[in-house]
């Protein structure tokens, strides 16, 4: 990491190089990692997605695995108005992932600031208020696919029910057109 820079765990939306690069354009994609004890929920409700958005919920051996960027500082206010850090809806943390290769970095992660309670029925019975859009889990399996991400992750992603709807189709059309 370069002086003026932070590390930045994605596991959402911007898993996709065309997302983050919206709102921080100095995002290089430096690899590969997990959160340990953690897993991937969704819950509250994006307007611009229409759907539940990504959060991760600590729970014992579960993984979510993600992106790791490295970012400019002068772009981190532009991140924290993204995750609606102002409005409270995420709040920005700093956690251990692990590397592909063994190392561990501390990186700036968002959790939703109101996390949702643990699922009591399968993934795939996920209740409608905490599916995301169709969109969004499209740009999150793009990003997964472009970031390397395991295949058994891919797989898990895939099976996450969304709700039918799309989102900002601003995004519809990045993903035909990138992806």
């Amino acid at each position: 990491m370069t002086a003026g820079s932070f590390n930045y765990f994605a596991f959402g939306s911007n898993l996709w190089s065309g997302r983050i690069r919206m709102e921080s354009p100095s995002a290089i994609r430096k690899g590969v990692g997990y959160l340990e004890n953690y897993r991937l929920d969704f819950f509250h409700y994006a307007a611009r997605w229409k759907g539940a958005p990504a959060t991760i919920v600590e729970a014992q051996g579960h993984r979510v695995w993600g992106a790791i960027w490295e970012i400019n500082s002068t772009n981190l206010p532009d991140l924290d108005r993204q995750e609606g850090v102002h409005n409270q809806v995420y709040k920005p943390l700093t956690l251990p992932v692990h590397t592909k290769n063994g190392e561990t970095l501390q990186c700036r992660v968002y959790q939703l600031v109101k996390n949702p309670p643990n699922l009591e029925c399968e993934e795939v019975d996920r209740p409608f208020e905490r599916q995301p859009s169709r969109t969004y889990i499209n740009v999150i399996i793009a990003g997964a696919k472009e970031t390397g991400l395991p295949d058994y992750y891919l797989k898990f992603l895939s099976t996450i029910k969304h709700n039918g709807h799309s989102g900002d189709p601003k995004y519809e059309l990045d993903l035909t057109v990138n992806v």
